[in-house]
């Protein structure tokens, strides 16, 4: 297990000041002009830098590689703070008797390169993405894609979907056909051209070792001119973002909750979002003994959720929802609430299954309840992601309630390798979108990613999950849902910690804000690129 030590305060403002010292540079190397002319350079920081190529297959799937491409590309539709807005679709319809959907283009957008937007990249994008599998949303469900003329296009769909306006129209970026239509290996595709597309900026430069990102205003956009001339992404550990806030060098960053009040005297303009993002506790359910459903219910109760939110986030988050959802979703269900903390309960199904407490842990056939917990020293690239100090938390719950835990300290990629390849015990992860459509639940439960259980053993939440995606009747999809999280509490492929409570800061310039049910399927970062248009 990798070791974290302490630093002196001399040591802490070294390197403070060494940091803000690259980050004026780069200000300096950075800060000209944009093409149009006009406004100034507003940098955003982030404590992770490197998400990826910002093209719509290379960024890496977690939130922050979504934001990054999505300043450059454009979906059919778009979200604000309330609801969907019309982007490359001025309008859109329903039809149920052919469950289709048609579009209404908008005749005035151009690509980066010049070149014109028509129904035919539309049709384009989804026959390519259903060739070359895009890890948002499954794009299978559209079974046929047709141009009437330039600047219609109709969509027809395999079945009822519920979530496909959120999940589809507003979340798929549309791609050039120009530009892609002769590559088979998009993931591989990394030359400037794979970042033409028609948002209202376009892609300068990306640096994987510096991780940063430089945008420049689209002048032409559609939606009107962005109001700063280059929009950057800067690599800055969380500890150096107000000095950097203070002096100016960086406009907006998530930052730590202690430092929120300081912050606001000074008149930073403060965001509180909510909490869409969830720790978990992954849980390899297809081996011995976590392959029995009691024996991940031991664990559940062995595992109290309100203490790491009381010690580990200082109070800052909620416990985590046992049926994934966050206590304050809309989706909600409180019934899923079934594993109040009770190491006495712990014990009490282990020694139903035939395991006998021999001094500290509990042993079976003579051999002592021993796991491995993975953790990333750095968490998963976002704050409030589980780290060392929460898997020492957690292993001390455990380890009190007889089962002995080992820890092993992974980076963050390779711990997300590991779950992917079921090599693991427990993990320590998270991820966002649960503050998007339900249909995260299925991406999380059935989904076949590193971010997802992968569980399919209950007959019964199976047909659920399928249930609520065809439900186009508000009310009746409100009421499977709520059930999904009964049964999924009962099932506990993974184990929900806590949902971390989220604070960006901001200098003004910009009037971020959080989209409704997040960016694309959920992402909860408050950098809509409508905040920068608008």
């Amino acid at each position: 297990m990798r070791r974290f030590r302490c630093v002196s305060a001399g040591r802490f403002l070294f390197v403070t000041g060494t940091l803000l010292l690259a980050l004026f540079a780069l200000a300096g190397c950075q800060a000209r002009k944009g093409a149009d002319g006009g406004g100034a350079v507003y940098t955003v920081a982030d404590p992770t830098g490197d998400w990826g190529f910002p093209s719509p297959f290379a960024h890496y799937p977690r939130g922050p590689g979504y934001i990054r491409m999505h300043f450059l590309f454009d979906t059919l539709v778009w979200k604000d703070e309330k609801g969907f807005v019309p982007a490359l679709a001025e309008s859109w319809q329903y039809l149920k008797d052919e469950n289709a959907y048609v579009f209404r283009l908008r005749k005035d957008v151009t690509w980066h390169d010049g070149r014109k937007f028509t129904a035919r990249d539309v049709v384009f994008t989804v026959d390519y993405l259903q060739k070359n599998r895009y890890q948002w949303t499954d794009v299978s469900i559209v079974t046929r894609a047709e141009a009437p003329d330039d600047y219609t296009v109709k969509l027809v769909l395999a079945r009822p979907h519920a979530p496909f306006m959120n999940n589809f129209a507003a979340t798929v970026p549309i791609i050039p056909e120009h530009v892609w239509q002769g590559v088979t290996q998009p993931e591989q595709f990394t030359d400037k051209r794979a970042a033409i597309g028609t948002g209202p900026f376009k892609f300068v430069d990306y640096n994987k070792e510096q991780g940063t990102y430089l945008y420049e205003a689209n002048p032409n956009y559609y939606g009107g001119r962005p109001k700063v001339a280059q929009l950057r992404f800067v690599k800055i550990n969380a500890e150096v973002v107000p000095a950097a806030l203070r002096q100016k060098q960086v406009n907006a960053a998530q930052v730590p909750p202690e430092v929120v009040g300081d912050l606001e005297k000074e008149g930073f303009t403060v965001i509180k979002g909510a909490h869409d993002w969830v720790a978990k506790l992954m849980i390899n359910h297809t081996r011995p003994p976590l392959d029995n459903p009691d024996f991940r219910r031991a664990l559940a109760h062995a595992v109290d959720r309100q203490a790491l939110v009381d010690t580990c986030l200082r109070g800052h988050g909620l416990p985590g929802g046992a049926g994934l959802l966050a206590p304050d979703n809309p989706w909600y269900n409180p019934q899923a609430e079934l594993y109040p903390y009770d190491p006495a309960t712990t014990a009490e199904i282990l020694t139903g299954l035939g395991y006998v407490k021999k001094g500290q842990y509990f042993e079976k056939d003579g051999r002592v309840l021993e796991l491995e917990l993975l953790v990333s020293g750095e968490g998963v690239g976002v704050p409030g992601s589980p780290r060392e100090r929460e898997a020492e938390m957690i292993r001390s719950q455990l380890e009190k309630a007889g089962i002995k835990v080992n820890l092993r300290g992974l980076e963050a990629k390779t711990l997300d390798q590991r779950v992917g390849e079921w090599k693991f015990d427990l993990a320590l992860s998270g991820h966002g979108g649960i503050g998007g459509d339900p249909e995260i639940l299925n991406r999380v439960i059935l989904g076949q990613s590193f971010l997802s259980a992968r569980y399919d053993r209950s007959g019964e939440l199976n047909e659920l999950l399928k249930r609520q995606l065809s439900a186009m009747d508000p009310g009746e999809r409100k009421g499977i849902v709520a059930r999904i999280q009964e049964v999924y509490a009962r099932e506990m492929p993974a184990l929900p910690l806590y949902h971390p409570t989220w604070y960006w800061t901001h200098d003004g310039k910009v009037n971020l804000f959080y989209t409704y049910q997040g960016v694309g399927t959920g992402v909860p970062i408050p950098l809509n690129k409508l905040a920068f248009v608008r």
